[in-house]
């Protein structure tokens, strides 16, 4: 495994006294990462819903970091004036920040295309607009800095394969996806940037969006793990951050994407892998 000095050694941005902003820090990959980081010496900015679980996140945090080296802020990343707030917390307690995580994030289903509007619109304002009120909030500044950084947004694998049962989750890490993408290629263009954009997906991850699970079932990783796999792959400079878990590693998840932009190529039935004419010949594929 790789030590937290190649790491900072390759990444700078991640050196000891340096700041880390995380959004939906107060469980899930969004501790996993600030405890992890605090463990490398760095700030930790955690923001999250207000309550007991991001005071109990804070407490842990501070037990690694020291009291002085973590900062809590109640946080709705769907508010602007709230990821405003935040950023100004946050520059103005460690006066430059070269992390930003976008993490926070919702998986409420709120049913068929035409149904529950305003639950539509809520996740879509927590787990698209809350990325683009981080990156509005945080990006000119660490620009401006000239000193390296790093952008992390929480995608899925459901933004990519975009499976039926989840409609509007699917939508907002497709939103996701493909504004990192575009984030990316603007801050190579910035002149004299040293900020860089990455899109972290998760495989079967063990969080609070877990549903139905009291326990980590034996499929999925912990954050733990997605965390210590996100930091190896950006030692290689990795923009996609594609995670494995317990039951798919990567050839799986690769064969899953190339079948779905195929539906695109080959001109077949949207979804084709869950339409009835496409199981047999979508699983002689995945045999190939």
């Amino acid at each position: 495994m790789i030590t937290d000095a190649e790491i900072q050694t390759a990444l700078p941005a991640l050196g000891r006294g340096n700041a880390a902003v995380i959004t939906g820090a107060a469980s899930g990959i969004g501790l996993a990462a600030a405890k992890r980081l605090a463990l490398m010496g760095m700030k930790i900015v955690l923001a999250d819903i207000g309550g007991a679980r991001l005071d109990d996140a804070a407490r842990a945090v501070s037990a690694i970091a020291g009291d002085d080296a973590v900062l809590a802020v109640a946080a709705d990343v769907s508010k602007t004036d709230e990821v405003d707030r935040l950023a100004e917390r946050a520059f103005g307690a460690f006066g430059d920040v070269s992390l930003l995580m976008n993490n926070a994030g919702v998986g409420d289903n709120p049913g068929k295309p035409w149904e529950n509007r305003d639950a539509w619109k809520r996740l879509l304002d927590i787990n698209f607009w809350g990325v683009v009120h981080g990156v509005e909030a945080f990006a000119p500044r660490m620009l401006a800095s000239s000193r390296p950084g790093l952008i992390i947004n929480t995608g899925s694998k459901q933004g990519i394969t975009t499976p039926p049962g989840n409609l509007a989750y699917n939508v907002s890490k497709a939103g996701v996806k493909t504004f990192t993408e575009g984030l990316a290629h603007v801050l190579r263009n910035e002149p004299s940037s040293r900020v860089s954009a990455h899109l972290l997906i998760p495989g079967f991850t063990f969080t609070g969006l877990t549903e139905g699970a009291t326990e980590k079932p034996a499929g999925a990783w912990t954050g733990e793990q997605v965390v210590d796999f996100m930091l190896e792959s950006l030692t290689r400079g990795d923009f996609y951050i594609l995670c494995p878990d317990n039951e798919a590693a990567r050839p799986l998840d690769e064969k899953r994407m190339a079948w779905a932009i195929g539906d695109i190529i080959e001109n077949r039935p949207a979804l084709s892998r869950w339409h009835p004419d496409y199981k047999e010949p979508f699983a002689a594929f995945m045999k190939g």
